[in-house]
């Protein structure tokens, strides 16, 4: 499975952000510390704050900053809500398959069961686990 660049800019601004030492971060410094793009990243950030995962203060001194203790954020859950899962192939949407073979293929329910265990396994961890080697991090990253 491939991540789109925005669930893969949500998970990379989360790590970011469970890896600092200050408060809070621009969109500017992370999007610097991992030389993506800062307009895209912007709107990631708009998602994730819509989703509660962070908090957004404008403003001189402002920024953005967790808003959930990163344990308790799962891996999962952020794949979940950033990508569209929901059509891996084009026989999961009966409105635009064209397959012939639909109404009897086995595929899409092998499919199916390997998207459930990826999603298990992705379950299993927290942005905290996924950022516990804080120092390493902010050596590269300048946290």
């Amino acid at each position: 499975m491939r991540l789109s660049l925005h669930t893969d800019y949500a998970l990379r601004a989360l790590i970011y952000l469970a890896a600092m030492r200050e408060p809070s971060a621009t969109a500017g410094a992370i999007a610097q510390s991992y030389r993506i793009s800062q307009n895209h990243l912007v709107k990631v950030l708009q998602r994730l704050r819509s989703l509660g995962y962070v908090t957004t203060v404008r403003g001189r001194g402002g920024g953005v900053r967790l808003a959930r203790d990163p344990a308790e954020i799962r891996v999962g859950e952020i794949v979940r809500q950033t990508e569209d899962l929901g059509e891996i192939v084009e026989c999961f949407n009966p409105e635009t398959n064209t397959c012939p073979v639909a109404p009897v293929c086995l595929l899409p329910r092998r499919l199916g069961e390997a998207m459930e265990a990826y999603l298990a396994v992705l379950d299993r961890y927290t942005i905290a686990d996924v950022s516990a080697n804080r120092d390493a991090l902010g050596r590269i990253l300048g946290t």
